[in-house]
């Protein structure tokens, strides 16, 4: 054992594999591509893969590095010593390189020469075979002569010791442990038992197999040894602890959270999960949002799981007593000190991650306290049942923000279960409203109609060049089945086999037109993008019939493809503009574009202005009239990335993809239809800008005619209002001001009114002033008088009395409202103004609540004012007398 950092381990992984000729390729996003299907990487080769399955690698065939992973599927383990939702994976690679002598040379170094582990503590497992695959002795062979002890290395199945895909390359592992000095659990004790004896250090996977569709193995031309090792389960042995919480990963941030909560770690079982939990989630919080896709937290996909986290942490932080400044005070230490090295992207974007943490935490802890309330109420209605129905988990999920995991965690803390599917079922109706409300329909297209289709069913679209092509038929739908006819009147979907017709997709809207058979007119809808590679042109029979088989002609209406061109290119120049303007963080989050107007979300954390929408816009307009050329390459995703061409983050792109360019402004990728050139967008006009989600902002615009069409309209509109106000455009502003004095006059003296009626209403009540142990208490009713007045009249009695409490309460058209205000003096005796008034609002059948010094209710019960104002006095006695 010896005492190492991470920092010092970090270095030593590399060194030693750039001495033996690997390249460091460094760390990738912690947001997956989309490639494998899974949020984030997960795994240290999840970036690799393309390379390990045969794909050339651009630095060579001996690689290294050490990568950010996320994990969450096992979330609920964390507050333990061990577990973890982010952690840094050391590898190392080759490919079609060195192979199983080497590697296992190589890792026994490592582990004795480098880390200085005994050899005495050190043992390995390899694959004992199986029907398909032999018994993997070379690998133990190559493990002894390494300097592993023969007795120590263990023959294990391949539930074990091997990897591999569903096909494809795949082989045996080698797993190397570190061994314990606790005694043996039994004469069987071996790794894989889970005494605590054995603990895995890392891994080699040697792929040697080409696993075929049939199940058979087929020995690989080029082999590839995959090596992984947990930087943090590392640290810990080599610092000799068995605590991930106690390394100097973590010790930094678990002293800030032990000085704030005034608990110490270790010392309480309750305080010291939440201890871990704050500090891990907050770490891996601070690396998602600081990381080169800057992640947001959202209701959806990796930004869902980002909350999630967030908020998990807040309410343990709540348990240790700690609020917004301690929770942002422990998150600036990983970047101002664990991180500062080995991520230096953290501390360029430090303002940013505290500023989104800031903002998450504080909109959840707007909710929780009303949230947390509500729980309490369900779980009392609930607790004699043993379960939250889904429908309460989902009021809460909508209502509160609190996420299911959240309130599953919570009511097992309670003893009790949450139904998880009633919950899902609440989400899919309202998920469901949300598609009954959308734009479009694609009724008809129902994917599910076309699933008998065969694999050679396919569309090949070829509307990037012609609005024009010629096709089969190759299949019909009603909307219900498969049909060999759609006749006059019916409404159906059209698979063919070429199309010019764009589908749905990135955002875009499908085009419409027409497709002519011999003695039939098809009018398309709209047009949509089936699986397995199918177009589904959208519409109904005009005349005549469309027959399966039959030769047919595929018009797009050239007018609204070249609205929604103009819109679409219109878009990547205002998200170059954005980046311009706002920084080179504004990302985008979603975008859409229809022949009518464009709309783009993108990621900021504020309302952006006047002035900066106002250069947003005139660049765009500028770019628009420099008529740059707007061009399009094909080419593989990294050499689009090598380009700096912007990519939406989390966005699955095949080997090929489409970099669209406009002049040296604007470079994205991107697979929707574009003009030729900036000046056929002819203007752009931003209609609006507003918040759609947290620390996400739309912007919604229009270009060439329906700019024109916007001003009409507006022009329009001023000669109205010019006409309603008997004055001429160049007066309209002049009139409106002069109108708004009046107002404000006529206003202030209705309220004058309002207050002298208030207050003749009223009458003499400087006799109804009452002693209560020593503090006045002014407590009685007037009728007709709003809150507003109440609270005048309530200003104006305190006044009046010198130091202690009003009491007030008024009925007007059937509705109660009360008010309570206390003088300084008065809340030194123990009066509390909102405590007060949430004692007496039941009488009125109402509740309410404010702050020491003023508080408001509303009831609905007038006859109950007689006893409010009676429980008043009694309320007060026993607040001055505590």
């Amino acid at each position: 054992m010896r005492n190492i950092t991470s920092k010092e381990l970090r270095k030593e992984w590399i060194d030693f594999y750039v001495k033996r000729g690997h390249v460091d390729v460094g760390a990738v996003s912690l947001v997956s591509d989309g490639s494998t299907g899974a949020m984030f990487n997960v795994a240290g080769m999840q970036p690799i893969m393309p390379y390990l399955l045969g794909k050339k690698h651009p630095l060579g065939t001996r690689l290294c590095n050490v990568q950010g992973c996320v994990r969450t599927n096992d979330i609920d383990g964390v507050g333990d010593k061990s577990h973890l939702t982010f952690f840094e994976m050391m590898g190392s690679w080759s490919l079609g390189d060195y192979f199983k002598k080497e590697r296992c040379q190589w890792s026994y170094e490592l582990l004795t020469e480098v880390f200085k582990f005994d050899r005495d503590h050190l043992a390995a497992t390899v694959f004992e075979g199986d029907e398909n695959a032999p018994r993997d002795e070379e690998g133990a062979k190559y493990r002894i002569e390494s300097g592993f002890k023969p007795e120590n290395v263990f023959f294990l199945p391949k539930e074990d010791n091997w990897w591999g895909l569903e096909y494809g390359p795949c082989g045996p592992d080698s797993e190397m442990f570190y061994v314990s000095d606790q005694e043996p659990c039994g004469p069987d004790c071996r790794p894989g038992c889970h005494c605590g004896k054995y603990t895995e250090i890392g891994n080699d996977v040697f792929m040697q197999y080409d696993k075929q569709k049939d199940g058979s193995l087929l020995p690989l031309a080029k082999k590839n040894v995959d090596t992984g090792w947990g930087l943090e389960r590392n640290l810990m042995f080599l610092n000799g602890i068995d605590d991930v919480y106690k390394t100097d990963l973590f010790a930094g941030v678990i002293a800030s959270l032990e000085k704030a909560s005034g608990k110490k770690y270790d010392e309480d079982e309750k305080f010291t999960r939440s201890m871990r939990i704050v500090a891990d989630h907050l770490r891996t919080s601070v690396m998602l949002i600081g990381d080169e896709a800057k992640l947001l937290p959202a209701n959806g996909g990796p930004g869902y799981v980002l909350r999630r986290l967030i908020r998990r942490a807040i309410r343990h932080a709540r348990v240790l007593g700690l609020g917004v400044d301690e929770i942002l005070s422990a998150a600036a230490i990983y970047i101002d000190d664990v991180f500062a090295e080995s991520h230096p992207l953290l501390k360029q974007n430090r303002e940013f991650i505290l500023s989104e943490l800031k903002k998450e935490t504080e909109r959840f802890n707007s909710t929780l306290e009303n949230g947390m309330k509500e729980f309490k109420k369900i779980l009392s209605e609930r607790k004699a049942s043993g379960v939250i129905d889904g429908k309460s988990a989902f009021y809460l999920y909508d209502t509160f923000g609190f996420p299911y995991e959240l309130t599953l965690e919570m009511a097992q803390e309670e003893g009790i279960s949450v139904d998880e599917e009633g919950f899902k079922e609440s989400m899919e109706a309202q998920k469901k409203l949300a598609r009954e409300n959308a734009n479009f329909s694609q009724k008809g297209a129902e994917s599910s109609v076309f699933d008998s289709l065969g694999d050679e069913v396919v569309t090949t679209f070829t509307g990037y060049d012609t609005l024009s092509e010629t096709g089969k038929v190759l299949a019909l739908a009603d909307g219900e089945k498969l049909v060999d006819m759609l006749a006059t009147g019916a409404e159906g979907t059209i698979v063919t086999d070429r199309t010019s017709f764009y589908a749905t997709m990135g955002g875009q809207k499908g085009d419409v037109g027409v497709i002519l058979s011999g003695d039939g007119e098809f009018e398309v809808t709209d047009t949509v993008k089936l699986p397995k590679g199918r177009v589904g042109h959208i519409g109904k029979v005009i005349k005549g019939s469309v027959k399966t088989g039959e030769s047919v002609k595929l018009e797009v209406c050239s007018k609204t493809r070249q609205a929604t061109c103009m819109n679409h290119s219109a878009t990547h120049l205002l998200q170059a503009a954005l980046q311009e303007v706002l920084g080179k963080d504004v990302r985008q989050q979603g975008s859409y574009q229809d022949p009518d107007r464009t709309r783009f979300d993108f990621s900021y954390g504020q309302a952006v202005g006047q002035e900066e929408l106002k250069k947003i816009e005139t660049i765009v307009n500028e770019k628009i009239a420099e008529d740059l050329s707007v061009d399009t390459k094909v080419m593989s995703i990294e050499e689009a990335k090598a380009t700096g061409a912007m990519a939406l983050f989390g966005e699955k792109y095949g080997d090929s993809v489409r970099v669209v360019s406009m002049g040296d402004f604007s470079k994205e990728l991107c697979g929707g239809t574009h003009v030729d050139r900036t000046g056929k967008i002819r203007s752009f006009k931003i209609l609006s800008e507003s918040g759609v989600a947290a620390g996400v902002r739309r912007i919604e615009a229009v270009t060439g005619s329906n700019v024109a069409a916007y001003y009409a309209k507006q022009e329009a509109e001023l000669s109205e209002a010019c006409a309603l106000l008997k004055t001429s455009p160049d007066m309209l502003v002049e009139r409106i001001r002069h109108l708004q004095e009046q107002l404000k006059s006529l206003s202030s003296e209705n309220e004058s009114l309002k207050s002298a009626a208030a207050k003749d209403a009223l009458g003499d009540v400087m006799g109804q002033v009452k002693d209560v142990e020593g503090v006045k208490l002014l407590a009685t009713a007037v009728a007709g008088v709003d809150m507003n007045g109440l609270r005048d009249l309530g200003d104006d009695l305190k006044g009046k009395i010198g130091e202690g409490v009003v009491v007030l309460a008024s009925e007007k058209d059937g509705k109660v409202s009360l008010m309570v205000m206390a003088t300084d003096g008065a809340q030194k005796m123990g009066a509390h103004a909102g405590n007060l008034i949430k004692a007496i609002a039941a009488k009125v059948g109402g509740g309410g609540g404010g702050r020491p010094n003023m508080a408001q209710a509303g009831g609905k019960n007038p006859a109950g004012i007689p006893d409010a104002i009676a429980e008043a006095e009694a309320v007060l006695r026993a607040q001055v007398t505590k």
